[in-house]
């Protein structure tokens, strides 16, 4: 029997695959197993988003456009180098601000020139807002850019929608405002799309959730771009604060909330594959998605040493041996999941009846359920029926239940019932009485049998266990 797909079809499959497997944004298999790494070298930006406000030395703020420090391309490329004989597992390296990537096109280029000199065996990223795409696209070929992100917010082409977002765009030495701006953009936006997928590079769209915005706009942006041949599309909830210092933070457009998100999201997904587990990093982020190590790398530590220096702390080869036993254990957690994961699916493909459940995991790394729930600062939530699973989304709070020796005493549970306040089920390494009666207010199963157990396995074995699934009789 023939699959129907040409050699050629197959061949270019697999180029893909190898081109995802270990990297944490593009593949949401490979997020909790590889790290990346974020460079600060691009300080300038060609648009104004209302959404942003590109601030420095603010390491409690964890959102795209926020950096502790702006680096040289020499600076970040010795950075990488300190960073990836530490962190092994890092396989990424992304421009993604504090500006835009190609509003400083020096800057990107010369770090993009030396890592492809002293770190080979890294993937190589930019974002863009997509303004100059088509003016860098050589550069982006010469260098081996395989990944290029692109923030899209509408397509509506009067402009109106774009008019709300934007305030301006510099273009060609003139700046422009209102929907003449917003209409500029798109149509560079969708050039530069065009011809990265015309040369084979994968591209995800990042659209931000603006509630009363856009949030009726985007999926017409993910049938558009599922027509340009993107890879992956991601629905990025706004996050919104007066003390954010932003346009709509400022004059009180809310953050887009979880439920918002849900819908927008299944909304988008009839026609495009969705990125579920971005983490909307900072533009100096580093380790693994759901962490940011960066404070434990600081510029005096690795500014004065030498390219040749860092290069053998780097050393290569013990990295690719480390990324070896990463990919035996992804083979074995694999095999111990049993396949339960099923990304695309629909409610009657994970259920036999059309019922599910969300089911709410607390997770360090590994693809295992290995945090503690007064330490969590995340929960991973999956939908879940008696057939398979699919991930949802990853939520994360400001504080943790638990908040250390210095808080001993003091616990807040409030933002977590919030935040946990539709799920049926949560699966934690470790819960306490306290929380776990407080809990109880929601309704949610606090389970713990499944501690250090692979989480997508143990997902569907605790939706069987806690809940029967009738089959519905046909008549």
């Amino acid at each position: 029997m023939s699959c129907g797909c040409t050699h050629e079809q197959v061949k270019l499959q697999e180029n893909i695959l190898k081109k995802i497997n270990n990297h944490p944004c593009y593949s949401q298999n490979a997020h909790q197993h590889y790290a990346r790494i974020h460079v600060a070298i691009a300080p300038a930006c060609n648009i104004q988003c209302n959404y942003c406000n590109r601030k420095y030395d603010c390491s409690n703020e964890s959102r795209p456009g926020v950096t502790s420090a702006r680096l040289t391309p020499e600076e970040a490329v010795k950075k990488v180098l300190y960073v990836g004989g530490s962190i092994k597992q890092l396989s990424v390296v992304g421009i993604a601000g504090p500006g835009d990537a190609l509003a400083n096109p020096k800057q990107t280029f010369k770090t993009f020139e030396l890592l492809e000199k002293y770190a080979p065996d890294i993937r190589l990223c930019l974002s863009t807002n997509g303004l100059n795409i088509e003016k860098h696209i050589d550069e982006i070929l010469k260098y081996n850019i395989e990944h290029v992100t692109v923030t899209l917010n509408s397509v509506d082409e009067s402009g109106e929608v774009g008019a709300k977002i934007y305030p301006w765009v510099y273009f060609e030495g003139r700046r422009y405002h209102s929907t003449e701006a917003a209409k500029i953009l798109l149509r560079q936006q969708l050039k530069g799309i065009e011809l990265l997928v015309k040369n084979n590079i994968l591209v995800k769209v990042n659209s931000v959730l603006i509630p009363n915005i856009n949030e009726d706009e985007l999926p017409r942006v993910a049938k558009k771009v599922k027509e340009m041949g993107v890879f992956i599309f991601n629905v990025m909830p706004l996050i919104s604060k007066p003390e954010h210092g932003t346009a709509f933070g400022l004059s009180g457009v809310k953050s887009a909330d979880h439920r918002l998100v849900m819908r927008v999201r299944e909304a988008c997904e009839i026609d495009m594959k969705l990125m579920r587990h971005c983490r909307q990093c900072r533009a100096d982020a580093v380790g693994l998605l759901g962490e940011d190590r960066s404070d434990e790398f600081l510029k005096y530590e690795f500014a004065d040493k030498s390219f040749e220096e860092l290069q053998a702390h780097y050393d290569i080869k013990n990295r690719q041996e480390a990324h070896e036993k990463i990919e035996q254990w992804r083979a074995l957690l694999q095999t111990a999941n049993e396949k339960a994961m099923q990304e695309e699916a629909r409610k009657y493909e994970l259920s036999s009846t059309g019922e599910t459940k969300l089911v709410a995991v607390t997770s360090e790394s590994n693809g295992l359920i290995n945090d503690h729930f007064g330490s969590a600062k995340e929960f991973l939530i999956y939908e879940a029926g008696d057939r398979a699973i699919k991930f949802i989304m990853n939520r994360r709070v400001e504080t943790p239940y638990c908040k250390g020796p210095a808080g001993c005493g003091t616990y807040v549970i409030d933002e977590i019932k919030k935040t946990l306040s539709d799920c049926d089920i949560l699966l934690t390494q470790k819960i306490g009485e306290c929380p776990r009666a407080e809990l109880s207010d929601i309704k949610i199963i606090c389970d713990e049998d499944y501690a250090n157990e692979p989480i997508e396995i143990s997902v569907l074995k605790s939706v069987k266990k806690h809940f029967s699934f009738e089959k519905l009789k046909v008549c």
